[in-house]
């Protein structure tokens, strides 16, 4: 009888914790890993031009991950978050294809305005960099570029914010090193934060190694949007995927 009890109580206590709840860290999952519930699809961006902003691209779930490419040739577009955010941490994993063109957007616009994470996964593109996405492309900054494959990179410390001291950030990462810290072929995680108003501050990190740190000194944008996904439009690129995987989000305005 003892035993049946146990059994009752852990199932009702199983049922009473919600799906989102946080974990250990604060982080809440915004993705079930089985259907878009809680994003939306948007055609309203530049990227969607070909289709005349009537669809915004390809989003699917597949085998647990966020999927997206071009619906058509040359037309992509954006997946929201139906929650806005401000100040948070956010976490994904990555596993795209070598050649299409995405990015994580913050506090991201319908047409999407935002402050863009760089995902150019693709011969001279880089990752984590940071982009003003219909913001003038300011900022616009990139610790690296790609060679010819995604173990191939070069350092572009000239397109690094200055820290503190006024002189590029340093990353301890080499063209060598990266090659035994990147996993090729492998999921990859990248997370951001921002905080501070509509002068925000935005740091990224590449497999928990922090990356760059840029301080806003313009009101660009507002303080709150969605967190987005970004399939770019041009090319064809109807054969080749992004994927996204535990997206997370640590909410920082609750303090």
């Amino acid at each position: 009888m003892k035993t049946r009890i146990a059994l009752l109580l852990t199932a009702l206590l199983c049922q009473a914790i919600p799906a989102s709840a946080a974990d250990e860290s604060g982080f809440v999952s915004i993705f079930d890993g089985k259907t878009l519930k809680g994003w939306h699809v948007s055609a309203k961006s530049g990227h969607s031009r070909t289709s005349k902003n009537t669809s915004g691209g390809k989003w699917e779930v597949v085998d647990g991950a966020i999927t997206g490419s071009q619906d058509v040739p040359g037309n992509g577009g954006l997946i929201l978050t139906d929650e806005l955010y401000s100040e948070f941490e956010v976490i994904v994993e990555m596993k795209n294809e070598f050649g299409p063109d995405s990015g994580l957007f913050l506090r991201s616009t319908e047409d999407g305005k935002c402050y863009q994470g760089l995902i150019d996964f693709h011969k001279d593109g880089s990752l984590m960099g940071l982009y003003g996405e219909g913001l003038g492309g300011k900022p616009h900054f990139r610790f690296f570029n790609f060679g010819a494959t995604d173990s191939e990179i070069i350092l572009t410390p000239d397109r690094t914010p200055p820290g503190a001291d006024g002189k590029p950030q340093v990353v301890d990462m080499t063209p060598e090193k990266w090659k035994t810290f990147w996993k090729s072929g492998e999921w990859n995680e990248f997370k951001m934060r921002i905080t501070g108003g509509d002068k925000p501050t935005i740091t990224t990190w590449i497999n928990g190694l922090k990356i760059m740190e840029w301080t806003e000194t313009e009101a660009r944008l507002p303080a709150k949007g969605s967190i987005a996904l970004q399939v770019h439009g041009g090319g064809d690129w109807t054969k080749s995927f992004v994927r996204y995987r535990n997206i997370k989000v640590k909410d920082l305005s609750k303090k």
